[in-house]
C-alpha cells in the first residue's frame, strides 16, 4: 500500500489518499500543540508511540466489538485505515474531574465523579471547539438523532472497556476525547486515535501524570510519560 497524494495535515497526523478508494494511509508526527495550536512544539518519537499504542488498543476493542478504522500497522508511524467521513463532534468521557471541566464546575482536580460523564464538542477550531448538546447537534444537522445514540452507546462502552484493560497496568483513566466517522455505506466506526495526547492516563499508585498534560503545563519528561505508557501497554 502507498501514498498517492496528501488528503488533509493535521496538528497530531497527516491522511494520505492510497490506490484503493476505501483505504487511506495515516502518518502520525512528533508535533505536539495545546490550546487550540496556541501552544506548539515537539515531542521526540510521539508519532511513532502513538500510532502504535492507538493501533493495540483500536485492535483490543475491535475484539470487544467497538468497530474502528484500523485496517493494518505498515511502519513505526503509518497506519492504513478505512476511509471514512468524520462526525465532525469532539466526544469526551470523563471518569474523574480534570482540566477544563474541573475549572467549570469548580471541582477540585482528582475528585471522582459519581458517574461517567459524557460531553460533545462541535470541532471548529476558529470557534474554540465548542461544547454543545443533542439539541445543537440536531438543529446544526451535524448528525442524526440515531447516529448521536449510537456514538454516546459506543463512548461509554468504550470508556469501560479502556477503564477495565488499564487498570491492572496501574494506568487510571480520568477522561478521554474520541472520534467518530461514517464509511461509505454510512455506518458508525470509531477513527482518530487513542494515545497520550488524547487521553488523561495517570499512575494509578502515585497519580503521577502520563499524557500531554506534562506537555500543556510544562511538567517535564513529556517524552518519558509517553514512552511509559507504551512500556506499560507493549512492554517496550
Amino acid at each position: 500500500m502507498k501514498k498517492v497524494e496528501l488528503l488533509y495535515e493535521g496538528k497530531a497526523k497527516k491522511v494520505f489518499t492510497t490506490e484503493d478508494p476505501e483505504l487511506y494511509i495515516v502518518d502520525y508526527k512528533d508535533d505536539a500543540t495545546a490550546f487550540n495550536g496556541l501552544k506548539k512544539g515537539t515531542i521526540p518519537g510521539k508519532g511513532a508511540i502513538n500510532n502504535r499504542v492507538s493501533n493495540f488498543l483500536m485492535k483490543m476493542l475491535e475484539e470487544k466489538g467497538i468497530p474502528t478504522h484500523v485496517v493494518e500497522e505498515i511502519s513505526d508511524r503509518e497506519t492504513v485505515v478505512k476511509k471514512v467521513s468524520i462526525v465532525p463532534l469532539e466526544v469526551i468521557v470523563r471518569n474523574i474531574a480534570a482540566g477544563s471541566l474541573a475549572k467549570r464546575l469548580g471541582l477540585e482536580e482528582g475528585t471522582k465523579l459519581a458517574c461517567p460523564v459524557l460531553e460533545f464538542c462541535y470541532k471548529d477550531d476558529a470557534l474554540g471547539d465548542p461544547m454543545v448538546n443533542e439539541y445543537h447537534i440536531a438543529a446544526m444537522g451535524v448528525a442524526t438523532k440515531e447516529e448521536v445514540a449510537a456514538i454516546a452507546g459506543y463512548a461509554l462502552k468504550i470508556n469501560e472497556i479502556l477503564s477495565d484493560y488499564l487498570r491492572p497496568h496501574n494506568i487510571e483513566l480520568i477522561d478521554f476525547k474520541l472520534e467518530f466517522g461514517k464509511t461509505s455505506d454510512g455506518t458508525i466506526i470509531l477513527a482518530d486515535e487513542i494515545s497520550p495526547d488524547t487521553c488523561r492516563f495517570w499512575d494509578s499508585v502515585t497519580g503521577e501524570k502520563l499524557d500531554k498534560d506534562r506537555f500543556r503545563r510544562d511538567l517535564g519528561n513529556v517524552q518519558g510519560a509517553y514512552h511509559e505508557i507504551m512500556k506499560r501497554l507493549l512492554g517496550e
